[in-house]
């Protein structure tokens, strides 16, 4: 009888041992991942280049030449510096392809001097950008020379590093 206890000790924990078996599920496998593919060159026209002076959004691009619109000038000088003439030969090519486009050059200059004369002064020098801008083909309805002399300096103070920043010609664009 012990051996028949036995057996059915053994069954039964069998029995309970399958009872609590789990069930083994398969996790299915990973899928492959998809074949890389090669990059796919944008069409030209939606990258923007910074040196296509013909596209309005470069005017805000800051890799653009077209972003700055500042010309600085020496005392009591109107001539150009030829570092800036870069700068206006890209507004000239961009104002030469948008005809719609029409820009004011505010001409400023620092404090010293009679109010008179500083007004004369920055018309002096929005005429120079402008006559750079007829010189590279850009229709004289398309711009507007305006001086303020003194009257809006960038900077207050009396010194050097301050007049040479108010020493300047500003390219306002009034339609893109």
């Amino acid at each position: 009888m012990k051996t028949a206890l036995r057996f059915i000790a053994l069954v039964m924990l069998a029995a309970i041992l399958a009872a609590c078996a789990r069930e083994t599920v398969e996790e299915p496998e990973a899928p492959e991942p998809p074949p890389t593919q090669e990059p796919v060159d944008e069409p030209e026209t939606d990258r923007l280049n910074p040196r296509d002076y013909t596209d309005p959004r470069n005017l805000d691009n800051s890799d653009s030449l077209l972003s700055q619109r500042v010309i600085y000038f020496e005392f009591d000088r109107s001539n150009v510096r030829s570092q800036f003439r870069p700068i206006i030969e890209a507004h000239a090519e961009y104002l030469r392809s948008n005809p719609s486009a029409r820009v004011m050059l505010e001409g400023h200059a620092d404090e010293r001097g009679s109010r008179e004369y500083n007004l004369g002064l920055g018309e002096r020098r929005g005429n120079s950008v402008q006559d750079l801008l007829s010189a590279n083909n850009v229709p004289s309805r398309q711009v507007e020379v305006v001086s303020y002399g003194e009257e809006r300096p960038v900077c207050r103070e009396s010194n050097e590093d301050c007049w040479q920043r108010n020493r300047r010609v500003e390219i306002v664009y009034t339609a893109r």
